[in-house]
């Protein structure tokens, strides 16, 4: 039985799409991280609770088939902020998230230099008088 668990996940991993903008943190890598790491042995994986396993397997698997978005059709694909879908793929793409980090160093690095206990390098040194 294990190893048709095994076959049903590596099954799902096939279909569940990756975001290419979110290189390393989109659900499908996660998922197939997860499985790898779940089924080490692969099809000889002994699974320590087989009905936990079933269980997460067939919720993955109403994801995957969009069940909840047909049961609970939307009305305008937009947030309760109204931003679009298109909108929230560029916020959330990998190149904005590296925009915004690299604007948190830069706050980082200022902050550092104000409140650090040596002077900035390029900051004029002061002479002392005598």
């Amino acid at each position: 039985m294990s190893a048709t668990r095994y076959r049903r996940f590596l099954k799902l991993c096939e279909e569940w799409p990756r975001d290419e903008t979110k290189k390393g943190r989109d659900l499908g890598t996660f998922l197939r991280q997860r499985v790898a790491s779940g089924f080490r042995e692969g099809e000889n994986t002994q699974i320590a609770d087989p009905e936990k396993c079933d269980q997460m397997y067939e919720s993955l698997a109403r994801i995957n088939g969009n069940i909840y978005r047909q049961r609970f059709p939307r009305v305008r694909d937009t947030s309760f902020t109204g931003v679009t879908v298109e909108e929230c793929r560029l916020l959330l793409s990998g190149s904005m998230q590296q925009s915004m980090d690299d604007e948190k160093k830069g706050l980082w690095k200022t902050l550092m230099e104000k409140f650090s206990s040596k002077p900035p390098e390029d900051a004029p040194e002061k002479t002392s008088e005598k």
